[in-house]
């Protein structure tokens, strides 16, 4: 298998980029190592900002253990259950993660859960647990997008733009070849490429645009809650375009329709109204107490 990677129009030419590295006979994925670097980056800027918060960081770092844990299984559930067609047939094969199939949403929409419970367990408060861990998930999703580059997944169709990024036919799955792909393929030296969208890039860029302005917007809130739902509403518009470019995306079942794409509209437009709801009532209650005085 050729291992090059390839960005022509930014004469960038990566000769050997491996999926994993061997330590004596036992293998780990490139993709596991980013993934598990995103996630301890994203406890640290949590608790960075707890203690400037007034918080006990070690809040955070019981938090992490269990949200981790529950973000990581819901990530692969939420994968499966849009990809079943692949594991119904082989169910040893759900527990390989080596090869990638985590789903972001899964993952969030686990973490949102896992906060609020733990939230009640110890009682405190849900809307600053959210956010002060919210720009921890960021800046692991920053990283952890990476995985996708050393697994060769998560990018999208055809293009010829300035960022296109070039891939070994052979070194892809099948089944993310698209027919567009497919007509577009670009022979050089001998071996056959696929010329994509690095989505992967597109949306580890957006992410870390989008923590600067989370840590920015945290002095600035007008609630608890309001950063992490800055994430939701940031984050979903973003997705929804980066997504509408992929070749792999998980679809509504009986649809063509992406999963994520709906799962990314919805969260936005649920953090929209909140936002914006929050701010009309105490717009209200503060022109009322104005004319009781």
């Amino acid at each position: 298998m050729n291992y090059n990677i390839n960005f022509p129009h930014l004469h960038i030419y990566l000769e050997h980029v491996g999926k994993n590295i061997m330590i004596g006979d036992f293998s780990i994925a490139y993709y596991g190592i980013v993934i598990a670097f995103g996630m301890l980056a994203g406890l640290w800027i949590a608790c960075q900002l707890a203690k400037k918060t007034g918080q006990d960081a070690d809040t955070y770092v019981d938090l992490a253990v269990i949200a981790i844990i529950c973000s990581v299984i819901g990530a692969r559930m939420y994968y499966v259950i849009f990809r079943w067609d692949v594991y119904k047939d082989d169910l040893l094969s759900i527990f390989n993660l080596r090869q990638g199939g985590l789903a972001i949403y899964g993952g969030v929409l686990a973490a949102i859960l896992t906060v609020f419970i733990f939230s009640k367990v110890k009682k405190l408060s849900a809307g600053l647990l959210y956010d002060t861990a919210g720009p921890g998930l960021v800046l692991g999703q920053v990283i952890g997008r990476w995985g996708n580059f050393f697994n060769r997944e998560a990018f999208g169709g055809y293009t010829d733009g300035l960022f296109a990024m070039q891939l070994p036919l052979s070194a892809v799955r099948s089944s993310d070849v698209s027919e567009e792909l497919a007509e577009h393929v670009v022979e050089s030296g001998g071996i056959s490429y696929i010329q994509v969208h690095p989505t992967f890039l597109y949306e580890s860029v957006w992410n870390l645009l989008l923590l600067f302005f989370l840590i920015w917007f945290t002095r600035r809130k007008s609630f608890d809650g309001e950063v992490f739902l800055m994430y939701l509403l940031g984050y979903g518009v973003g997705r929804f375009w980066i997504e509408s470019l992929r070749t792999d995306q998980l679809l509504l079942p009986g649809t063509n329709f992406p999963v994520s794409m709906v799962m990314a509209a919805l969260l936005s437009a649920v953090a929209f109204v909140w936002i914006l709801a929050w701010h009309i009532r105490e717009r209200k209650r503060h022109h009322t107490n104005k004319v009781y005085m």
